[in-house]
């Protein structure tokens, strides 16, 4: 099992909220100082300083900041759906707990965090299921992985949009395809994915940009491929859906 789309994040002093967005992979942080807000449609959940807060592959949630003064220091480990799969014997998972407040999950947490510095995979492996135990304890089982939101009759729109996704897009354009006025599109498009068409599609630039970036990427050409108006728009942007900027993010590969 390769490990090489296995990472984490640390943001420290975060400053701006998270927007409306999901994950492809299992997102698991450790809030390291301050609590952290995680909104659901129907659940806000406030996770304080050494706890562990989840979000499954494609559950729609949004990260608001408490208040100015709330100084939010925490780290992130995203693992895939294929790799969380094999950790658990070829079953489909999700965390049922979204909170996990345990000296030893913090400590395996961190253990898998070093593992993964040393880029070994017998290391990372084993760090995996050490921390895989932990998880078994918060899980339920799955007849079928976790999938994307079902766009019903607006397929051929996702479709589009992911295809084409370093294009500019038209809110005008998109409801023509769809057929129906453009308020129409963005109320039925939000009911169906939880998140409103320019929200998906800069949810998606952002994370398309990112799996390009590595040390020797020019940030401002990746900017311009994806239609950002400039640098300055990009790193914004990107910090709003990753936490760190463009540069950061970067430096951070190192």
């Amino acid at each position: 099992m390769p490990f090489d789309n296995l990472e984490y994040i640390s943001i420290q002093n975060q400053s701006t909220d998270f927007p409306k967005h999901y994950h492809e992979t299992f997102c698991i942080s450790l809030v390291k100082k301050g609590i952290e807000q995680m909104d659901f449609d129907q659940q806000s959940l406030f996770t304080e300083a050494g706890t562990i807060s989840i979000t499954n592959p494609y559950e729609v949630h949004s990260n608001p900041l408490i208040s100015s003064k709330n100084q939010l220091d925490f780290e992130t480990i995203y693992i895939s759906n294929d790799l969380m799969k094999y950790l658990f014997g070829g079953k489909n998972i999700t965390l049922k707990n979204r909170q996990i407040s345990s000296q030893k999950a913090n400590q395996l947490f961190n253990v898998l965090k070093q593992a993964i510095d040393t880029h070994e995979s017998r290391t990372i492996e084993t760090a995996l299921h050490q921390f895989a135990e932990i998880l078994k304890h918060h899980s339920k089982t799955h007849y079928s992985e976790c999938l994307e939101p079902d766009f019903e009759n607006l397929n051929p729109i996702k479709s589009y949009i992911n295809n084409q996704i370093s294009d500019k897009f038209s809110l005008d354009e998109l409801a023509k395809m769809a057929n129906i006025n453009k308020f129409g599109f963005s109320r039925k498009f939000k009911a169906l994915t939880g998140m409103t068409p320019m929200n998906y599609i800069l949810m998606h630039k952002i994370f398309s940009s990112k799996k390009l970036i590595n040390k020797n990427s020019e940030l401002t050409d990746i900017a311009y491929d994806y239609n950002f108006t400039d640098m300055a728009h990009f790193s914004k942007t990107f910090k709003r859906y990753v936490g760190l900027s463009p540069k950061n993010y970067q430096e951070s590969l190192a």
